[in-house]
């Protein structure tokens, strides 16, 4: 997500600083990009002029003291609240008044994140989604305490990176996944009870409700574990039994089988 983020504002003229951990890290997001870039070129979707303006847009760093200077951050680490929670309140002690401070997470509390700083109201949830230089969506997510020009702000941005934004309350799974993993839940349950095969509830779901992928498609292109992650989220907060993960995806995650990037989860890719 971070390298499609990356790509996404330098393309729309923006100067973007890429933090990570290491040179390898950050040497590694500027590669992906380059290649991201690349195909772009090579299908005739870009100029070469412009993946080369795009790419001297990018800087990187491994010190998040190097942000003291930007107008707007955004965090797109691993989806465990502790690290972010701690990520934001170092942001919050480096970045200069007014940066607005925004999340990608997909599932997690963004009022978390806001309560380990001292400017709840610059604190924003912005939802990209994968991959980020395809997919036109972004969830603008506002807590109780974002200021409403923060929001504005995120709106206009989006817009200007070609974006459709849409807005939302910080609640668990905003708008699309609220919606979404549910449903795939639901599916999971059914393929355990036998109900049905996994390919005949793919093509059900494909042919008869105009899906592009069928659900135990999805799943494996999101991964089982961020998705079983989601799935609990949703149900910590609502606390709906149907919220409930089913265990069969549980026990996949639990013996390693998580989808396209292992080479196993619901289906067979290696």
């Amino acid at each position: 997500m971070a390298t499609g983020i990356v790509e996404v504002f330098a393309k729309a003229g923006y100067d973007v600083l890429v933090r990570g951990r290491s040179t390898a890290k950050t040497e590694g997001a500027v590669a992906a990009v380059r290649r991201s870039l690349d195909k772009a070129v090579n299908r005739g979707k870009l100029e070469e002029a412009d993946r080369d303006a795009a790419l001297a847009r990018i800087t990187t760093t491994t010190s998040l003291e190097d942000f003291a200077t930007v107008d707007l951050v955004v965090e797109a680490i691993a989806e465990d609240l502790e690290v972010k929670r701690s990520t934001f309140a170092t942001l919050d002690e480096v970045c200069k008044p007014g940066a607005i401070l925004a999340t990608t997470t997909s599932s997690l509390p963004v009022v978390e994140c806001a309560a380990a700083t001292s400017r709840a109201g610059d604190v924003v949830g912005l939802h990209f989604f994968n991959p980020a230089p395809v997919m036109k969506l972004v969830e603008i997510v506002h807590t109780i305490a974002t200021d409403a020009d923060v929001v504005a702000t995120a709106n206009q941005l989006c817009r200007d990176l070609g974006k459709v934004p849409v807005t939302c309350g910080d609640r668990a799974g905003f708008i699309v996944n609220a919606l979404l993993f549910p449903y795939l839940n639901d599916a999971v349950s059914m393929l355990e009870a036998h109900y049905a095969t996994a390919d005949d509830i793919d093509t059900a779901m494909k042919v008869g409700c105009g899906m592009p992928m069928g659900p135990f498609q999805l799943l494996d292109v999101v991964g089982l574990d961020v998705s079983l992650a989601i799935q609990k989220t949703l149900y910590l907060e609502f606390r709906e039994a149907g919220f409930a993960p089913a265990p069969l995806l549980e026990h996949l995650v639990t013996s390693g089988r998580l989808g396209r990037k292992t080479g196993k989860g619901f289906r067979d890719y290696s």
